[in-house]
């Protein structure tokens, strides 16, 4: 309704907003309030937007389907998947990638619980990754009512990531929104789950006061300087030190310290062991790289620096043959630094002598000003006794894997198909390289070099196979460059789907399947003579990369090396989708890689 104003006020209301009505009759000035509102769909998207994220990965379906359209008409990239487990390995990567969180977002119960197991080992990677899925109506919920898609997700969200939040307000979206991204990036990055009810997205508000209540997110993973006294500690057992060695894990490449690592590798002359995700931190063919002598550096190491890296399972725990125990029980005797955001991760496995808890940033170069000025120029690099063995170690390894590629077996075999993919990777350093399977994994990682920083992506920490397409697809949307994913057949079968997304996107993305018929290998044969077959064996010659052609990308079958390389050359000269099919030998490669002890039928044989 409108209020009659005297003439005199007409110019504050011109200035305060609204609209001003002459009654031409009676001159009487009517100040009319035009009020905008906004909905809990657009304060979701603006909150995101200020905070500087910009794509989301997900599955649209009841009840967020309206939230994509309209993220997408915001000019927000919406990602669209066939599964939410590959869209949250997507965002859990992108959060890898850019030190932001990735977003992922799914329908209610079945796609949440898709979602959460992304999220899950999104967390136990340290990827910042925020899964938001729409949920049932809590006062149905709660009375177990039966709702559609009806579950209490929080309370299954909660033991299974960093932080888990819900919003039932629309003026509380902001908050929500913010404590998710704090959380997801402060300390050690991780998962969260934010849910957000169906009705949440209607409700509405004032535009004015519903931008107020969004909150821009200040430093959210703050730096945390090391103390003095710890960073003394570390630097005298390094310098006491007859044989160290430094480890760097994937903690270290997603905090970006790239030069410091650098600097205080090269300034103390310590030969370093890249875990998978942290190759290429230096080039692997560093003259200080001691991944070709693995097997001789851990158990006749000394001293070991810890950078990003914990004493897990692909650090046999720090103990057992490993690192030079006579039992798995066994601890080496080597002395430990840690650095770690995280002051709970000292002592997990075995004594850390001198833990340095803070961001790698900020520890890598409380170390270097430490060594200048205790030391300088003056620092004593480790004897020539422990670098001339690793060399010998190195160029021995070396030089047999050289052997071991030149030869050209027919059918291929996985050393054969993967000196191909070596030269590629070679010859395209921007080229970022995902990576998953068994045997597929093992091979790759210790065959194919890396050059630079965050351009390999694998399984991780808990070893999972499924993560090749999702990664695949975010690590070309978030970076720009070709992708080269080396799936095993097994590990491709997860998420081999997706190749419709890369195509939909026109993503450049080469996929090479090394296919061996099935899982390990396809030669196992149903005992009883039935005609099941038996539980590790595919389809016998299987075309992968018909599924590719489904689509509208281009697939190659390629049963030599030389044709594996003409159709990958042509892939990334293209920037088209491909899928090459590399027909390799079904007998090749070992049962669970190189982790057969972990297998309980294999430890019988």
């Amino acid at each position: 309704m409108g209020s009659v104003e005297p003439q005199a006020s007409v110019e504050a209301k011109l200035n305060s907003g609204g609209q001003i009505v002459v009654n031409a009759d009676s001159q009487e000035v009517r100040h009319e309030v035009s009020r905008e509102v906004t909905d809990g769909f657009h304060l979701v998207i603006d909150a995101l937007k200020l905070n500087g994220i910009d794509t989301i990965f997900g599955l649209p379906g009841i009840p967020i389907t309206d939230f994509a359209r309209k993220a997408q008409a915001e000019g927000m990239r919406v990602i669209s998947f066939r599964h939410e487990q590959n869209a949250g390995n997507a965002a859990a990567v992108a959060g890898f990638l850019t030190q932001k969180p990735g977003i992922c977002l799914t329908v209610s119960a079945p796609g949440f619980l898709n979602g959460l197991t992304a999220l899950t080992n999104a967390t136990t990677n340290c990827f910042p990754m925020i899964l938001i899925s729409g949920s049932s109506e809590r006062e149905i919920v709660d009375l177990q009512q039966g709702d559609y898609e009806e579950m209490d997700q929080l309370a299954i969200a909660k033991p299974l990531c960093k932080a888990a939040f819900r919003v039932l307000h629309a003026e509380d979206i902001g908050v929500g929104i913010a404590r998710a991204i704090r959380a997801a990036l402060s300390g050690r990055p991780g998962g969260v789950y934010l849910d957000l009810p169906a009705k949440l997205f209607a409700q509405t508000m004032d535009a004015e006061t519903g931008r107020k209540s969004l909150i821009k997110v200040v430093d959210p993973a703050p730096q945390q300087i090391p103390g003095a006294d710890a960073v003394m500690r570390a630097v005298d057992l390094l310098k006491g030190a007859k044989r160290p060695l430094i480890v760097l894990g994937k903690g270290a490449a997603y905090a970006q310290a790239d030069a410091g690592i650098r600097a205080l590798i090269e300034k103390t002359g310590i030969p370093y062991l890249p875990m998978s995700m942290a190759k290429g931190l230096l080039p692997d063919t560093h003259e200080l790289c001691a991944s070709a002598a693995r097997s001789f550096v851990l158990p006749g190491a000394d001293v070991v620096m810890l950078i990003g890296a914990r004493l897990n399972w692909l650090l046999s725990h720090g103990k057992g043959k490993t690192w030079g125990g006579k039992t798995h029980k066994d601890w080496g005797g080597q002395k430990f630094i840690q650095i770690d955001i995280s002051p709970q991760e000292a002592d997990s496995n075995v004594r850390i002598d001198a833990p340095l808890v803070g961001d790698i940033g900020s520890c890598v170069s409380a170390l270097l000003a430490a060594i200048e000025s205790t030391a300088g120029s003056n620092w004593a690099k480790p004897p020539a006794e422990w670098t001339g063995a690793i060399a010998e170690r190195k160029n021995k390894n070396v030089a047999k894997m050289a052997e071991t590629l030149a030869r050209n077996p027919v059918p291929m075999n996985f050393h054969s198909a993967l000196a191909v993919v070596r030269d590629i990777i070679k010859a395209n350093p921007d080229a970022i390289l995902v990576n998953e399977g068994a045997n597929a994994l093992d091979f790759t990682r210790s065959i194919v070099d890396m050059v630079k920083p965050r351009k390999r992506l694998d399984v991780g920490t808990w070893g999972i196979m499924g993560i090749g397409m999702g990664f695949s697809v975010a690590a070309a949307i978030v970076s720009g460059e070709p992708v080269i994913a080396i799936e095993g057949d097994s590990a491709f079968g997860f998420s081999g789907m997706e190749v419709e997304t890369l195509c939909r996107y026109n993503l450049p993305v080469c996929v090479v399947v090394l296919n061996n018929n099935g899982v390990y290998g396809g030669t196992d044969v149903n005992p009883t003579g039935g005609p099941d077959a038996a539980p590790t064996v595919f389809v016998k010659g299987a075309r992968y990369d018909k599924m590719m052609e489904a689509f509208g990308g281009v697939g190659v079958h390629a049963t030599t090396p030389a044709e594996l390389r003409k159709a990958m050359e042509e892939a990334l000269r293209s920037k088209k989708p491909t899928l090459i099919n590399a027909v390799i030998d079904e007998t090749a490669g070992t049962e669970s890689g190189r982790i057969t002890s972990l297998n309980p039928s294999a430890k019988k044989k």
